[in-house]
């Protein structure tokens, strides 16, 4: 069962909400605990319903105020949660792609852990706020080869979403995903493609199982030995988060913020998307793997108004 840490308001009242918001951005000074403890403990739906609200009560825009009052880390994680879901996805993707390279990471991290509703969004979100003309476009231009059959695959959104498992057709897609990784002319990507981007998550979860029988490895093991680069690393995002999304998110969180330095857009993005989706389960997957409590972990690598805003959605 999916353990979101971001619920609905228990006696939410727009009206109060934007009373307090209001008060602390008016005048000198910014009150930042004030407007964590709002928009930290607001659903997206309620946050969206303040903003409408803050416009109508004071003929003001809520997010160009927050902009103009808040700065760095925390200005970043608070524009997040008042940014719809698809739109914030469509914005990381924006980001990603921006400037002299591109961050492959972010968009497989992104495409690979979306439902086929939420990638149509996604794509409607990056039109619609005149980001780009084609979401699939600007994939397909800013990578290439396989990697980019591989982005194009994910961003048509059609992904099986069955939950039926046929034997047989598993152990036939086990067999051929062994056969695809021991050709004579190297690997045949297309067959890896055609199985972990287009069949059911159920479907694949199976043939993992039935492949490592044949194969006497795991699919990881195969993959890191048969492929390399951006494509070794589009395929263990894929395998990775279909095998167990909370575990997925929990190495993301730790990866962000072990070793020296921290990054915080990966912080950012995972705990504004899963809050209210399984971030109690990512928190318990990481206690258990890392043998470390989440908000502790967060305590330690982060400070200020950022680190409260974290431990707000955590808790």
């Amino acid at each position: 069962m999916s353990k979101p840490t971001v619920t609905p308001f228990a006696g939410f009242d727009k009206d109060s909400d934007v009373q307090i918001l209001r008060k602390a951005m008016k005048g000198m000074g910014t009150d930042e605990q004030a407007i964590l403890d709002i928009l930290c403990y607001r659903t997206n739906e309620q946050r969206q319903e303040i903003a409408k609200h803050y416009k109508a009560s004071y003929g003001r825009d809520l997010l160009k105020d927050l902009k103009s009052e808040l700065k760095g880390d925390f200005e970043d994680i608070i524009l997040g949660l008042m940014t719809p879901a698809p739109l914030f996805d469509a914005q990381c993707l924006k980001k990603a792609m921006a400037g002299a390279g591109t961050n492959e990471r972010v968009l497989l991290e992104i495409m690979c852990a979306r439902s086929n509703k939420q990638i149509q969004q996604i794509k409607a979100a990056y039109k619609l706020a005149g980001l780009g003309e084609d979401l699939e476009a600007d994939l397909e231009s800013e990578t290439g080869g396989d990697l980019k059959r591989l982005l194009v695959g994910l961003c048509a959104g059609a992904r099986d979403e069955s939950t039926e498992i046929n034997r047989d057709k598993v152990e036939a897609d086990a067999q051929a995903l062994v056969e695809a990784g021991e050709g004579q002319l190297g690997t045949d990507e297309s067959e890896f493609q055609r199985i972990l981007v287009a069949k059911s998550v159920p479907h694949i979860r199976a043939v993992l199982v039935a492949y490592a029988a044949a194969a006497g490895k795991t699919m990881v093991e195969s993959i890191k030995s048969e492929m390399s680069g951006d494509l070794e690393l589009a395929y263990l995002n894929i395998i990775e988060y279909i095998k167990n999304p909370h575990e997925y998110f929990a190495d993301l969180l730790y990866k962000s913020m072990k070793g020296l330095g921290t990054d915080e857009d990966c912080l950012t993005r995972v705990m504004v998307t899963r809050s209210e989706v399984d971030l109690g389960n990512v928190a318990e997957v990481f206690q258990t793997k890392y043998e470390q409590n989440l908000v502790e972990f967060i305590e330690d690598d982060v400070s200020g108004d950022f680190k409260r805003a974290l431990i707000a959605l955590a808790s």
